[in-house]
């Protein structure tokens, strides 16, 4: 094989910066990236939840730290590993914290790799000095304070002789001085620039785990931070930012003020639905743990619903009692060779407002909405209408589910044809994880969104007896609730409901749980 041969094989190495910790602020260069990836390297600072983009079959590689702050592996080490990808001809995303080529040492690695011939693309990403100061509340340049700033490492490389940091000019030479890695070093940083000529009044901020839920910030002077971190037990990872734009603090700070900071919450639902409460409550500042109760799939028996569409005519009304239930339904139908034009003949009614917007990506519009987003309110608002008496209803549903809405239709008079499109399937493992969770005590709140959440959650968790659960749940941990039905499942496990909303929606349980948390913030 000729050297021209040898070099077409080999892959191409692409430098992502994964931005300062929250997965909102990775670039869209580099989402697309790891979209393609097929060996993704990532480190310490790069947040886990950028993974979920990468493909499921990608090779994943951590190289970052072990317990004890030691290094997963060394930078010669990762230097080789990604030499060693990048000539298996695949596409290889070396993911890093912040920026890779601010003092991530990218450059380093892009260099072994220019000496083995391989391809390589750098993107940049959103630097923990500026993301640590923008979710601290301080502006790193304002143009009534300072108009230079200064990025600085606290930690330069083991074992040179002398700093290549001139403090003498530093000190005085930049209006804000934003400096890396500087924790373990601070009283050595400090009198630095004392020394050199800054005001030992100087504001200065220390700012941990910038733009995640676990950022934890602190303010002090240059004669007082040391002092104040110690106490506040701050440790790496963390920036410091010196200048007088720290005090802009007061007035700006917004991150840390948000109804759920500092709240960790545990959502139940199915991974492929839990997005949405999960991104409503991370907008309010929650740290959200998933915890899936359930798995959904397809039913092994279509054979009621496939007569069911062979005898549409003959049905007057499809009822659609959640999002589950609207895309197996018509999941069947196409795959039975039909589609929205087939239900010309029936109305369509629909248990609340998810379940029509979900209708409306078929191009449907629901005939009937009820006020009370439950099965039962979908009743109650059908025989209101004067809907039931000799009609025909067709109810494609979970194969296990609640028996209020067939009933209360076939007591009024109404024939009900229930089709299971779907089944609820409890997912295995993660027991221990889920219990060691609630026992450290960081836990606050527990969503569940309907009443399978509820009994699938209990399994999971599977407490020996009922003391044990309510060590597990104990008064600290909320239990929020979509609805009534749901709520009646909690309490018939002898648990207690904390938080439901008035309307049966995902954003108004959100915004429940907010409007809680902040009451009870501002006792």
């Amino acid at each position: 094989m000729n050297n021209k041969q040898a070099v077409s094989k080999k892959g191409k190495v692409y430098l992502v910066g994964a931005g300062p910790g929250d997965p909102g602020l990775i670039t869209l260069r580099g989402k697309f990236l790891l979209e393609r990836a097929e060996v993704v390297v990532y480190d310490y600072l790069a947040n886990s939840k950028l993974l979920n983009h990468a493909p499921a079959e990608a090779e994943l590689v951590y190289v970052g730290k072990k317990g004890g702050g030691l290094h997963a592996m060394s930078q010669e080490e990762i230097n080789r590993l990604l030499v060693e990808h990048g000539l298996t001809g695949k596409r290889v995303v070396r993911l890093k914290g912040g920026d890779p080529f601010i003092f991530g040492r990218g450059a380093e690695e892009i260099e072994e790799l220019v000496k083995a011939g391989i391809a390589f693309e750098v993107v940049p990403g959103v630097t923990s000095a500026t993301a640590a100061a923008t979710y601290a509340g301080i502006p790193i340049t304002h143009r009534d304070y300072t108009a230079s700033v200064a990025f600085v490492t606290g930690h330069e490389a083991p074992g040179k002789e002398e700093s290549n940091v001139a403090w003498d000019k530093l000190a005085t030479g930049a209006g804000t001085i934003v400096v890396y890695m500087g924790i373990k070093n601070l009283p050595v940083i400090t009198k630095k620039l004392i020394d050199n000529g800054r005001s030992p009044d100087t504001p200065v901020a220390v700012v941990r785990w910038a733009s995640t839920p676990q950022q934890r910030s602190v303010v002090g002077t240059l004669a007082t931070i040391t002092e104040v971190v110690a106490q506040a037990k701050i440790a790496p990872p963390a920036l410091v930012i010196i200048g007088e734009v720290v005090k802009l603090r007061e007035t700006i700070d917004w991150y840390e003020h948000r109804p759920l900071f500092g709240k960790r919450i545990i959502v139940t639902r199915t991974r492929e639905q839990a997005s949405e409460l999960v991104s409503k409550l991370e907008e309010y500042g929650a740290e959200c743990l998933e915890y899936p109760t359930i798995h959904i799939e397809p039913v092994e028996d279509f054979s009621v619903l496939d007569q069911a569409l062979v005898e549409l005519g003959r049905y007057d009304w499809i009822l659609l009692t959640s999002l589950n239930a609207v895309s197996y339904f018509f999941k069947r139908l196409h795959e039975k060779g039909l589609d929205s034009r087939a239900l010309a003949p029936c109305k369509i009614a629909v248990v609340g407002k998810a379940t029509g917007d979900e209708l409306g990506k078929y191009g449907l519009c629901a005939d009937l909405l009820p006020e009370k987003f439950t099965g039962e309110g979908l009743a109650e608002a059908l025989i209101a209408a004067g809907e039931v008496p000799g009609k025909r209803f067709l109810l494609p549903r979970a194969l296990k589910a609640m028996e209020t809405l067939p009933e209360m239709l076939e007591d009024a008079g109404g024939a009900v044809t229930v089709a299971p499109v779907y089944q609820n399937v409890p997912p295995q493992g993660r027991k221990d994880e889920l219990r060691t969770e609630l026992r450290s005590g960081t836990v606050d709140v527990i969503t569940f969104t309907s009443s399978s959440t509820v009994t699938n959650f209990l399994t999971m968790l599977d407490a020996k007896d009922e003391a044990e659960l309510h060590e597990l749940l104990h008064d600290k941990v909320k239990i929020a609730v979509i609805g009534p039905v749901t709520a009646e499942t909690v309490r018939k496990q002898g648990l207690k409901v904390d938080i439901q909303p008035e309307r049966y929606t995902i954003d108004d349980l959100a915004d429940a749980i907010a409007a809680q948390c902040r009451s009870k913030a501002s006792v």
